[in-house]
């Protein structure tokens, strides 16, 4: 912990260094979140200069997201077994370097390289960075205060990265993909002063290679699969197989992870309640997001005629709320409890997505679209840290890393999965010919969105009369054998 030998930490204020330290994992959290959203806007001037095909453009999206999903229960148990600050600074080194050539390259193959090496090292720093958050800061309201600033980074990030890649695609697509760079060089310099360093597990017992081998392939190929499947047909044959192989793949890794002394994930785990809500919760959350973001941006651009930069100035309210509100949201987390605040930022999601639905050919900002956003800023204020906060609580340091991979991989295969699933109902009801017709075509993408927001309200609204432990927050309790607690860092070490 760091903190003054003999004064709990509870009792005392941030100092410079801890302030500093979360500061460092923030910027990195921030990155992660930025890169997925801000190369969206900047994708036609990509095409254009580069000569790419619609394929082609489409795995510029998908390399990242692939890295990204495919590796992070990986990511997380090396930050337990390695060590989370030597995990994440690598990671956040490797990161710096794939962005720098991401804005250098002149093909469309080598721009995809460099986003699967970014999504790759953004798997690694997400779940060491989130579990230095959880080993560093003690349990209770000061962890959620920092897990609240810690995600509200997220989710602004994701938010603003619209916004920046509309300012930044009017000069040049490339500083999309040279933005990140300076920043993470900073923050990697600073965090090799700041992040305490942490002892790493042993592994005396061996690692769990078999284990590593079956997830990460299994994650990989599901990531894969369902980003291809609209491409292909779900129903062709060889997104069947690709099922078929995913499903056989996490059989085994499911068998070796129960028979192993050193599992890559513990299964025991998923034995609370709790934790399966987090993350069934997340990946219900961010995969309606991204699914309504996908096609508002289509809607405003395509059909109402707007520029890239007006069309990320329309979420600006959303980003804004969700930057404003990082420091309260712990508060409100120790006074109601995870299950209560999400359920309210899911109810204010729901009904965002169904005043979106109002949307016609001339929309009015200030009763549509407006409001829709404004909801959605709140709910992504409420739900993200809350999440992060019910995943992370009661868990055992030594496998902060792992259930932080665990939540991370929920929410990138949730995004993946509800994306696809939404961009073919999009294609099946599209038959081309006028704006209306478009505009109907994506009404059932919206309804679809709107559902899959209402199940995760269902999914949070089962968890509300579990009993509440620690001043309101709810406890994931981790189902092991129990362990000495691992020893925590000083300000001296």
């Amino acid at each position: 912990m760091i903190s003054p030998p003999n004064v709990p930490l509870a009792q005392e204020r941030w100092s410079p260094r801890l302030w500093g330290t979360l500061l460092v994992l923030c910027a990195a959290m921030f990155l992660d979140a930025l890169d997925v959203s801000m190369v969206g806007v900047a994708l036609p001037s990509i095409a254009t200069d580069l000569d790419l095909s619609t394929s082609t453009l489409q795995w510029i999206v998908s390399g990242y997201i692939l890295g990204y999903g495919g590796l992070l229960l990986l990511g997380g148990r090396a930050a337990d077994l390695l060590g989370r600050r030597r995990v994440f600074l690598i990671a956040l080194a490797v990161f710096a370097v794939a962005s720098l050539l991401g804005g250098l390259v002149d093909s469309g193959p080598l721009l995809i390289a460099s986003r699967f090496i970014k999504g790759l090292s953004a798997a690694f720093t997400a779940p060491a960075g989130l579990s230095i958050i959880t080993t560093t800061f003690k349990e209770g309201p000061q962890r959620n205060r920092a897990l609240a600033i810690y995600t509200t980074c997220a989710a602004t990030g994701f938010s603003m990265g619209l916004v920046l890649s509309g300012l930044l695609t009017e000069v040049s697509w490339r500083l999309t993909m040279l933005l990140p760079a300076p920043i993470a060089l900073i923050a990697l310099v600073a965090g090799i002063k700041l992040i305490p360093r942490s002892s790493r597990e042993d592994s005396g017992k061996g690692y769990d290679l078999p284990g590593a081998v079956t997830g990460t392939a299994s994650m990989l190929l599901l990531v894969f699969t369902v980003v291809q499947a609209p491409e292909v047909g779900w129903a062709s044959a060889r997104t069947l197989l690709s099922f078929l192989a995913v499903a056989a793949l996490l059989t085994a890794f499911v068998t070796i992870e129960r028979r192993s002394s050193h599992p890559l994930i513990r299964l025991g785990v998923l034995r609370s309640g709790s934790q399966i809500r987090a993350n069934l919760g997340a990946a219900f959350f961010f995969g309606s997001y991204v699914g309504f973001q996908f096609l508002v941006t289509q809607y405003m651009q395509s059909l109402l005629g707007w520029s890239a930069l007006e069309t990320a100035l329309a979420f600006l309210p959303a980003g804004a709320l969700v930057a404003l509100s990082s420091t309260k949201i712990g508060s409100v987390v120790d006074r109601f409890g995870t299950p209560r605040v999400i359920a309210l930022g899911f109810g204010f999601l729901v009904v965002a997505y169904a005043l979106f639905l109002r949307i016609d050919l001339a929309p009015s900002y200030a009763a549509v679209i407006l409001p829709s956003m404004l909801l959605l800023g709140a709910a992504c204020a409420l739900v993200f840290p809350s999440l992060n906060i019910q995943a992370t609580n009661g868990v055992e340091d030594h496998e902060q890393g792992m259930v932080s991979g665990l939540l991370n991989t929920s929410i990138q295969v949730g995004g993946a999965i509800f994306l696809a699933i939404v961009t073919a109902v999009i294609t099946a009801g599209d038959t081309g010919g006028s704006p209306q017709q478009v505009l109907d075509s994506f009404r059932p993408g919206l309804a679809v969105v709107t559902v899959v927001a209402a199940a995760g309200l269902l999914i949070t609204l089962t968890g509300l009369r579990t009993r509440r432990t620690g001043g309101g927050v709810l406890v994931a309790t981790s189902v092991s054998v129990p362990q000495p607690e691992p020893e925590r860092v000083t300000v001296g070490d």
